[in-house]
């Protein structure tokens, strides 16, 4: 058994930052206090000038194994997770196979179990036809049900109502959708590629994939979860005018329906194609200055309650296809927590928020047992960042298996010095330990 203590450290957890110390052993938190003076062997990490957070939560990533091993696996990702503070992530089941029965689910938790440096769970798949499959998830070992309520994943597409209604009256489990319009979308691509063919300029992804087509289905999911009273969580909202379908008048803990902003949504604008093109073409949309302004106004106060990647890697030659080739994701996870530091660094957000949107709030939204704070007896989950300590994002310092990021060229102001997850030093100075990996999620829903 390892034991550390942090010493003399600001910690970031629960609306405060203060300083003092923090000793881990084994896989949790033993103390937390002023001046730790341990009665057996430690090792000591000086914390001066330094900020302890929870470690992230990601609700969403999508890490491309079983099947999609070229652009990722649950090894790479969990290590480029892991060396930007990421101690957990919720990764997707738009895989190969498609994760839509229980076999495959726990086949893929034991990818996790014998690959993953981070902390795991993974989503139970619909489809139009699966239900007796879904309704079989177990609500305190699964994060949750996935619902693409558009057309970013091929067959996994759900728009039978009766299906959808099924699933919304009966899930056991959070629901999490994609929404989109299919067939707005599908009437828009096919407008423009009457003009452009298949190479359409990407400035156009946000006119193709538009409001209309997000709030469509947005608000087709908020009817049908206030009518069931289901547990929803609405993915990666992109538009202003979503950020209305969602109320602040309620403590999270007690809210039905809940949503989620990526980072790329909170960064880019639609200005940014003309440079950036296939690289920040995402499902849904970078869109408008305007949009993004009002996800950060609904950020702020607690309309929108988490903040997440929606890391989704694809290899550069496939990003360098003509419009209608190139697939829509990239790799964020690595540059998450930093990514935020940078809004702080700019005043627009406050470290304890940083805390609250990507760690408290995850776990309250999901009921995630024993993560996601800076508290005695909870899971060691950790990062020490030096907010001060500049980098430069390059080819040769990207984890993610697919080697190129929307970030390469841009200077972070600080940077993640060491991650703990369950209690072991993961990664410390640029240096991954691989010598022990990950546990699985687990959720305390009654």
């Amino acid at each position: 058994m390892t034991m550390y203590l942090i010493k003399e450290v600001s910690i970031v957890n629960e609306g405060k930052v203060k300083s003092g110390d923090v000793l881990i052993k084994d896989d949790r938190i033993e103390k937390i206090g002023e001046q730790i003076n341990p009665t057996e062997k430690c090792i000591e990490i000086r914390g001066e000038g330094l900020h302890l957070f929870p470690g992230v939560i990601d609700d969403q990533v999508h890490f491309r194994e079983p099947g999609l091993t070229h652009k990722g696996n649950i090894f790479t990702e969990s290590r480029a997770a892991v060396a930007g503070g990421v101690t957990s992530f919720m990764e997707m089941p738009n895989v190969n196979p498609q994760t839509i029965t229980q076999k495959l689910l726990e086949e893929k938790y034991q990818i996790g179990a014998n690959n993953s440096l981070a902390n795991y769970s993974f989503y139970m798949g619909s489809t139009n036809d699966n239900l007796d499959e879904v309704l079989k998830t177990d609500p305190n070992s699964v994060c949750g049900i996935k619902i693409f309520m558009g057309s970013s994943t091929g067959n996994m597409l759900v728009d039978d109502q009766e299906t959808l209604e099924n699933i919304f009256r009966n899930a056991p489990i959070l629901i999490a959708t994609h929404c989109e319009d299919e067939a707005t979308i599908r009437a828009n691509t096919e407008k423009y590629k009457e003009d452009f063919g298949d190479n359409i300029p990407f400035k156009y992804h946000p006119i193709i994939r538009n409001e209309e087509a997000c709030y469509l289905s947005s608000s087709k999911a908020v009817e049908l979860a206030k009518k069931n009273n289901a547990r929803l969580h609405i993915l990666h909202i992109s538009t202003g005018k979503e950020t209305n379908l969602f109320s602040n008048d309620i403590p999270l803990r007690q809210k039905r329906i809940t949503s989620e902003a990526c980072i790329h949504h909170l960064w880019f604008t639609d200005a940014d194609y003309d440079e950036k093109g296939a690289f920040i073409k995402w499902n849904p949309a970078v869109k408008s200055a305007s949009d993004r302004d009002q996800i950060w106004k609904a950020l702020l106060d607690d309309r929108i309650d988490v903040i997440a990647t929606d890391h989704a890697p694809h290899t550069l030659e496939e990003k360098q296809n003509p419009y209608m080739k190139a697939p829509s994701g990239g790799p964020l996870i690595q540059h998450t927590l930093v990514a935020m530091l940078d809004f702080y660094h700019q005043g627009k957000i406050s470290l304890e928020r940083i805390a609250e949107k990507m760690c408290h709030a995850v776990a309250e939204c999901f009921d995630v047992k024993e993560r996601g704070y800076i508290r005695e007896g909870y899971k060691a989950d950790l990062a020490l960042v030096d907010l001060n300590k500049s980098w430069k994002v390059t080819k040769e310092n990207i984890r993610a298996k697919c080697g190129w990021s929307p970030f390469e060229g841009h200077a972070f102001k600080s940077s993640v010095e060491k991650t703990f997850v369950s209690g072991h030093l993961a990664y410390s100075d640029g240096k991954l330990d691989e010598s022990k990996l990950g546990q699985r999620l687990s959720f305390d829903r009654k």
